[in-house]
Formats: C-alpha cells, structure tokens, sequence
C-alpha cells in the first residue's frame, strides 16, 4: 500500500509540474499506463535539452542524469523491449558524457545486451556499439576500437540516408577521451 501511495505521490507531483504544458484538447484524466508514457517521453526529451547546453553546472548535470534515470524507469514498467535500449543508452550517454566510468559502462553493457538479444538492427544497433565504445574509452579499455569498428560498420549499413549521416557525424563528434 505504501509503495502505490508513493508511486500516485510521485505521479501527482510529476504531473502538477508539468501540466502547463498539456494542451487543452487533451483529456485531463489519464490511466496509469498513459502517465508512464508521457513521463518517459517527457523526461526523455527534457534529458536531450540538458545534452546539448553547451555548458552545465553539478547541479544541471544531477537533473540531467535523473531525467535520464526517470525515463529508464518509467519504460521499464509499461514499455517495450525497444525503448528500454534506448533508455538504457540515453542512462550510458549521460553518465559517458559526465564522466562516470562504471555506471557509464553498466548501461552500455545493458544497451548493448538487449540490442543482441532482441536483434536490434540499423540505427538501434549502430548506436549501441557507438555508447558501449565510448563506455570503454571512458573506462580505458582498449576494446573500445573494436566496438567503434562496429559502429562504424553498422552505421554505414543505416538505411535511411539522413539517420546514416547523422549517425555518422555523431561518431566523428567527442567525447572519446584521447582515443581518438
């Protein structure tokens, strides 16, 4: 009972936050399963925005890395075996990009294990092998080459020739801590 308190708590205060932001046709009432969606993707989005601030204090990079941590949840209770490796990559980008080698690598690696395990393919899988090389050049390990090989590799099998390039400019970008 405790537990389903907190969580409605949780909701509730996570939705008076954003509720400016609903539209007006939208319905006002929700089942549970539409609020995990909306706080996934809200807080997915909202990660994105701290992302590409050209600079962030501790304190940005906490909110940050909660968000991230928060959209991971909220799939992991109503989502699908796809937006938990992208959750679990946005997880691995954040913690590479603010320089936590383990947890950085964790993610990856749980990035990485449902990319393999559910035969993720083109831009899914070319970004899982992209986040688990950086996790490794983070963490100093020399597999990261193989695994940006990969990357490449899959990037450049990317159907679509406007997520190709952009996967392939990524690639190219920072950061990769002196391995590159």
């Amino acid at each position: 009972m405790k537990k389903i308190l907190l969580i409605s708590f949780l909701l509730l205060c996570s939705f008076t936050l954003f509720a400016e932001e609903i539209e007006e046709d939208q319905p006002k009432e929700f089942t549970l399963e539409q609020a995990y969606q909306i706080f996934a993707v809200d807080f997915f989005n909202r990660t994105w925005d701290f992302l590409d601030m050209p600079e962030r204090n501790y304190e940005e990079d906490e909110v940050m890395l909660n968000l991230a941590h928060a959209s991971l949840m909220h799939w992991s209770i109503i989502g699908q075996p796809l937006n938990m490796q992208r959750g679990e990559w946005m997880v691995a980008h954040v913690y590479t990009i603010i320089g936590r080698k383990e947890p950085a690598l964790h993610h990856a690696q749980n990035c990485l294990n449902i990319t393999e395990k559910f035969g993720f393919e083109d831009f899914d899988l070319a970004f899982a092998y992209e986040q688990f090389a950086r996790a490794l050049a983070l963490n100093d390990d020399d597999d990261w080459k193989e695994y940006y090989d990969l990357a490449k590799g899959a990037g450049e099998l990317i159907e679509e020739k406007e997520d190709r390039e952009y996967f392939l400019q990524i690639l190219d970008e920072g950061p990769w801590f002196g391995k590159r």
